[in-house]
């Protein structure tokens, strides 16, 4: 019974991918009998799952009573886009910073109370840090995750162990409010964050922000190592390195500036 419920989620899934095929490829709006016709689906098939898709946005209808892609798609796809350039934007600075401090670089982004891992370059050394492209950690318990919440408050950041209740990975891990409260404003005064084996045993990490043209933070750059061999020394160079990919998404750092 699972097996035939897990074919038939399937099917569904395979004629709603028909259905949004067929609507981006048209010019315009599409009626349903053209639809099934076109997608060899029974019409009454055809406007169940249509309705599916109503529901969440990804097909919006006319007033005709014709159907084309809704804007939940174009959010989407705005989404997927900003990470295609900001690994283009990245990779040129991640390497230099590689070749620098000759350990692992990494790109993350945020997504709810997670960072996800979405482009890394591996270290020179012998016994590199191979963190998973698109890996996650909670924001607890990594140097960027940290620098994410600096950008919440103290309110926010009782808000996110109030939701998550600071789970560990490590005996490392951050479990206490107060400690974690301290690391956070910490991060926000001095512009970067460590991960002391908090994740992965034997691994630390130094974290910084990247911000947009808009000044929001939209992603985490980072330097991962054995724990022995991380140096406080690279802070600065992480730092530069941050500021760099934020000017190349369009961010105007006003101190550097006037500086």
């Amino acid at each position: 019974m699972a097996r035939e419920t897990e074919g038939s989620s399937i099917q569904v899934i395979q004629r709603m991918a028909s259905l949004l095929d067929r609507l981006a490829a048209a010019d315009g709006p599409v009626s349903l009998k053209l639809l099934s016709a076109e997608t060899g689906l029974h019409a009454s098939t055809a406007h169940r799952i249509l309705n599916t898709l109503l529901d969440i946005g990804y097909v919006e209808r006319t007033r005709a009573g014709h159907y084309q892609l809704g804007v939940r798609l174009l959010q989407l796809g705005n989404r997927v886009q900003m990470h295609v350039d900001l690994r283009r934007e990245a990779l040129p600075v991640m390497e230099s910073l590689r070749d620098l401090v000759g350990e692992t670089v990494n790109l993350t982004v945020r997504e709810g109370d997670e960072v996800v891992y979405i482009e890394r370059v591996s270290g020179t050394r012998n016994m590199r840090v191979e963190l998973v492209i698109g890996g996650r950690a909670p924001l607890h318990v990594t140097a960027v995750g940290k620098m994410f919440l600096a950008e919440e408050g103290a309110a926010g950041v009782r808000e996110y162990i109030a939701r998550t209740g600071l789970e560990p990975f490590t005996a490392n891990s951050v479990t206490s409010p107060d400690t974690l409260m301290a690391q956070v404003q910490a991060a926000a005064r001095e512009g970067y964050a460590r991960d002391e084996e908090e994740t992965e045993d034997g691994v630390a990490c130094l974290g910084v922000a990247v911000r947009d043209g808009t000044g929001r933070v939209v992603a985490g750059l980072s330097i991962s190592a054995p724990a022995d061999r991380l140096r406080t020394d690279w802070v600065g160079a992480l730092q530069a390195a941050g500021l760099r990919l934020s000017e190349r998404l369009g961010y105007y750092a006003r101190e550097a500036a006037d500086g």
